[in-house]
């Protein structure tokens, strides 16, 4: 007896890709060009990330930049996850729903997280970590993860039985389903928290990219609930349990997106904000210098700034000219050249002339 081929599908296709063009259940249908749209504006960011390299200003943002690739890497794998729950569940799409919900999700929480220790220390002045340490945080809090699922789907199948995620009962798969996500609950709840310390700093340029993770790790979590919740509870019933996991990899993928891909290309090239750094040191400001007097052209000596510039004499401190200050100098000698006088003639009381006369 031969099965009808679904509305939609063509002829001999096998049962376990029905889904993905079967028009009595839509919502495989939807999910896939929901999740499709999302893998290419994923890939579409990854190209824009490579071209605007040499367009990033500001050093600092720079060094996010292969965490942030990465995390793109991340989005797209959670994109492409979505067709293996569209997929009926069977040997082939049972280790890797296991395996990958959580390592994918690791990897993208990894990153935020990573991104805001460095906001942590930006925010406050502080010297921010080199690109090399920020991947490093990253790959390494998402390699937990990746030896927890390890460890799990081989103790599961016990190395060869594929098919025992499909033998397991309802109610059990969906609780190891959990359970092997405690790690990745963690790292939504530390990175949540996390965010919270960017907003604590004098330097508010920073705090929009805290910001940024802040909301997304809002509405991961609020997405995380909502299908843990249905997942647990028997009201939808088991036929749904593909979909609601479907449909939450749908809408995480694009929180990441909307939430803070955007964002931060949106910021990727804004040119660097002075108001963004602390100040220069010390060495760096007008300092007062001050003339030693002896010998001719003895070179001036720089006299240390206190704070407050106590008062040196009379000297006029000019805070935006050269590092040389005028001086008001009193002077000692007068070296006027004195001028010509018109002298009174001895010959003016003569008057042996008169007498003469």
């Amino acid at each position: 007896m031969t099965t009808a081929t679904p509305n939609g599908c063509r002829s001999h296709l096998d049962s376990r890709y029905q889904r993905l063009c079967d028009m009595s259940e839509a919502w495989g249908i939807v999910l896939e060009t929901i999740a499709a749209a999302g893998a290419v504006t994923s890939v579409a960011f990854m190209f824009a990330l490579l071209i605007l390299i040499c367009r990033v200003q500001d050093s600092n943002r720079r060094k996010m930049l292969p965490t942030q690739f990465l995390f793109l890497l991340g989005v797209l794998g959670v994109f492409g996850l979505t067709f293996a729950f569209i997929i009926k569940l069977d040997g082939g799409t049972g280790p890797t729903r296991f395996f990958l919900f959580g390592v994918l999700f690791s990897i993208c929480f990894s990153c935020l997280l990573a991104h805001a220790f460095n906001l942590m220390k930006l925010v406050r002045g502080r010297q921010p970590l080199c690109w090399m340490v920020i991947l490093g945080l990253a790959v390494g809090f998402s390699l937990v993860q990746d030896v927890i699922a390890i460890e799990y789907v081989v103790l599961t199948m016990n190395r060869t039985n594929v098919d025992i995620f499909s033998e397991l009962s309802v109610a059990r798969r969906n609780e190891d389903f959990i359970m092997l996500l405690i790690y990745v609950l963690f790292l939504m709840a530390l990175t949540f928290l996390t965010s919270f310390f960017t907003f604590c700093g004098s330097f508010s340029g920073w705090k929009r990219h805290g910001a940024h993770i802040c909301l997304t790790m809002f509405f991961s979590i609020v997405i995380w609930v909502a299908w843990i919740t249905l997942l647990l509870i028997p009201t939808p019933g088991p036929e749904w349990d593909d979909t609601i996991l479907g449909t939450a990899l749908v809408a995480n993928g694009w929180v990441f997106l909307l939430a803070y891909v955007a964002p931060e290309f949106y910021l990727l090239t804004k040119q660097r904000n002075p108001m963004d750094y602390p100040l220069e040191d010390a060495f760096c400001q007008p300092q007062l210098m001050k003339q030693s007097y002896g010998m001719e052209n003895r070179a001036y000596s720089q006299e240390e700034i206190t704070q407050g510039f106590q008062e040196a004499g009379d000297t006029c401190y000019a805070p935006y000219s050269t590092h040389l200050q005028l001086q008001n100098r009193t002077p000692q000698k007068d070296f006027s050249i004195p001028r010509a006088q018109a002298r009174t003639s001895p010959y003016n009381d003569y008057e042996g002339r008169k007498e003469s006369s």
